[in-house]
């Protein structure tokens, strides 16, 4: 059975004409009629009857009729749907990324790119940073499109594009002794309490081998599973951090008394960047958000347009 002969029984039975139904699909008068022959043939009843000058349902008719409707409202689902994945402007795009860049730059990147294109709906996922530069699973299995990373990204399959160099700054309670200095030398830090994220974590990896660089073996005091708790236990005054400004101006006080302040003779960076994979073909608005993604961070200062 093919679906137009479902479809054209359907309206039929919903008391429109051959005539009609013809003309609204384009085809002959005949070619309905056959059509609608060939189903019964395959039915093995007839499901209409002339009636007068109208077609009407036979018993048959009226309990088919419930299942065409059932598939054919089923077919306009499913083709809806895919027209909606294949439109670039009305498509699905899902989003993976570390907690610490959904403050800032998800938002930031989302907010502008729906200037330009305000039907594409997004799906977003938290996910996990590690030490050794992996994508996470939800990107490795396909369960998501694209993958925002805070290293560069490597695997079987796996594509990566730089977006932009993350400063990390050395994180301080508000009237600390440095936090007026105009950069911060690690050294004079020696004494002070370390609060780092919980491992695995690729920040909490990159501020050991920051410390250790300058030859400090830094007092590991607390440990906490977001940014957002480390930032916390450093506004109380339990210990120091080293961590990104996540959009924020650097040199004022927080709202949670937190201080950031420049690291002096270290190179304090992360490096953030977009991931996806060869062997899942992004479908057209993940595509098209891919292009906007790299295309604003090839713009001018990006990170100065975090609030346009």
């Amino acid at each position: 059975m093919d679906v137009d002969s479902l479809r054209w029984f359907q309206l039929v039975a919903d008391g429109t004409t051959v005539t009609e139904v013809s003309e609204v699909f384009g085809v002959s008068q005949p070619s309905v009629s056959r059509a609608l022959a060939r189903l019964e043939d395959e039915v093995g009843t007839a499901l209409l009857e002339r009636q007068g000058r109208v077609l009407r349902m036979t018993l048959a008719g009226l309990a088919f009729k419930r299942y065409v409707d059932q598939v054919v409202n089923a077919v306009d689902d499913g083709l809806a749907t895919v027209e909606q994945l294949v439109d670039p402007e009305r498509g699905v795009v899902s989003l993976g990324f570390p907690l610490s860049l959904g403050t800032w730059l998800v938002p930031t990147l989302i907010r502008q790119f729906e200037r330009s294109h305000p039907s594409v709906q997004f799906v977003l996922e938290a996910t996990v940073s590690n030490e050794d530069n992996r994508i996470s699973p939800l990107l490795a299995s396909g369960r998501i499109d694209l993958e925002l990373t805070t290293s560069r990204a490597v695997g079987p399959h796996v594509l990566w594009h730089p977006l932009l160099t993350d400063e990390l700054y050395l994180a301080l309670p508000d009237g600390h002794p440095l936090a007026a200095a105009e950069a911060v030398d690690l050294r004079n830090c020696r004494d002070e309490r370390l609060v780092l994220l919980r491992s695995p974590s690729r920040l909490r990896r990159i501020t050991l081998e920051i410390f250790h660089a300058v030859g400090v073996d830094p007092d590991v005091a607390f440990e906490a599973d977001d940014l957002a708790t480390v930032r916390g236990f450093v506004g109380h005054g339990l210990g120091i951090s080293i961590l990104p400004s996540l959009g924020a101006a650097v040199g004022p006080v927080g709202t949670d008394g937190v201080v950031l302040r420049p690291l002096a003779g270290v190179d304090a960076v992360r490096h953030l960047g977009l991931a996806w994979t060869s062997h899942h073909p992004l479908l057209p608005s993940a595509n098209l958000f891919r292009r906007f993604v790299i295309d604003w961070a090839a713009g001018p200062a990006p990170a100065r347009r975090m609030t346009d």
